[in-house]
């Protein structure tokens, strides 16, 4: 029995008051956003002083908010009164229906504020009903603070007191919308939507852009690529994204007519970056996501990451970049997208035998200057399709 869910943030806490109270005004627009998505009943999200609370009894509201970024944990708990003797008593009530024979219990008690019982007051209180109330019954109780078989929480505040006994534990970082938008590059393999996943988790709103190689790829890699969206969009539920599809087969084909092929890899990873900067541009983002991991394939050795920025002065973010596959491949398989990015595809026909590895900045820079790529830029960038997500 519950009539609200608490929701903790961490590191909102320690942002100045104005900068604190913005993002939790943001945090709040996403909550709500979750909510009607996910078809969860509610009818206020509202702030106090170090916590929200959602008004739902609905049995998935505190699993909803939980999906929500800035969100640490969560925990559907019964308002009742601020009074100790209320909350022992209903402590008391929730522990003759959880604790059974010879399982250990809790209480963890904390005061807001000044005014009242301490903590340890309250604690101590509590778990004096629930060892009462067990006993009446026959049941032999035992505490046991530090690794309890059960817990039951009492957080006391100024006017009212909330009751729980589950955490939900929350997906972390800073409210979507916080810290601005970036262009992410996506392929719709495994490593590009957990590396904007985890941009949109420090706060991001990304605008995904997949550069489209056909006919060095097939239709797939594209349905492969908008699933690995619309799985974004679902983390990103206030806000519907929208997705660049450009040309770039035209491009890779001049680099492999034009150019020494074991340098396509870097050629076509610096076009996508100007592609990507136009388009940041045109967005008034302020930087462009990539889903490198230094050493993974041969196109990120240190040396390759080089060549492919010089001389570009473009905003990079690598997030996935001292992370190993392993690692990844959790993180996407925790937020949903492995199995998309498993999906198959053709793979990508222009990829060389023998791609360079090694690359010194000056030789790429020489390469491109075999084609006109400022044209090809261009033309990529205007011949661009926007495909929106989340629309009914």
């Amino acid at each position: 029995m519950f009539d609200v869910v608490i929701v903790r943030y961490g590191e909102l806490a320690l942002k100045s008051p104005g900068v604190r109270n913005l993002y939790e005004r943001i945090l709040v627009r996403n909550l709500e956003a979750m909510l009607r998505q996910k078809k969860v009943s509610f009818s206020r999200v509202h702030r106090e002083w170090g916590r929200i609370f959602i008004t739902s009894d609905d049995p998935e509201a505190a699993i909803a908010a939980a999906d929500v970024f800035g969100v640490v944990s969560t925990s559907a708990a019964k308002i009742i009164e601020a009074d100790v003797d209320e909350a022992a008593k209903l402590c008391a009530d929730i522990g003759t229906d959880i604790i059974n024979e010879g399982e250990s219990f809790g209480i963890r008690a904390r005061r807001v504020g000044k005014e009242g019982p301490s903590s340890t007051d309250i604690g101590r209180l509590c778990g004096d009903a629930v060892w009462t109330r067990l006993e009446s019954i026959g049941k032999t109780p035992k505490v046991d603070l530090s690794n309890p078989d059960r817990e039951i929480s009492v957080e006391m505040r100024q006017n009212k007191a909330y009751v729980f006994t589950d955490i939900v534990k929350g997906v972390g970082g800073l409210p979507l919308g916080s810290q601005g938008t970036m262009v992410a590059l996506m392929s719709g393999g495994i490593d590009s939507p957990v590396a904007a996943w985890l941009m949109m988790k420090r706060g991001v709103k990304v605008i995904p852009v997949y550069a489209n190689n056909i006919p060095f790829s097939d239709e797939r890699a594209l349905e492969r690529a908008i699933k690995a969206v619309e799985l974004l969009q679902k983390w990103s539920p206030a806000d519907h994204m929208k997705m660049y599809e450009v040309p770039h087969g035209k491009n890779l084909d001049e680099f492999m007519k034009k150019c020494i092929v074991k340098n396509t890899c870097l050629l076509c990873k610096r076009t996508m970056y100007r592609m990507a900067y136009e388009i940041m541009k045109k967005e008034n983002a302020d930087g462009i996501i990539t889903g490198s991991s230094i050493g993974q394939v041969a196109s990120q050795t240190a040396a390759n990451m080089h060549a492919e920025i010089y001389g570009l002065g473009i905003p990079l973010y690598h997030p996935l970049i001292g992370l190993d596959k392993t690692e990844i491949i959790d993180i996407a398989k925790r937020i949903g997208s492995y199995d998309i990015s498993i999906m198959p595809t053709s793979g990508c026909g222009a990829v060389p035998v023998h791609p360079e590895v090694k690359a010194t900045f000056g030789s790429i820079v020489k390469e491109e200057e075999k084609v006109d790529i400022e044209a090809l830029v261009n033309e990529a960038v205007s011949n661009a399709k926007v495909i929106h997500m989340g629309d009914e």
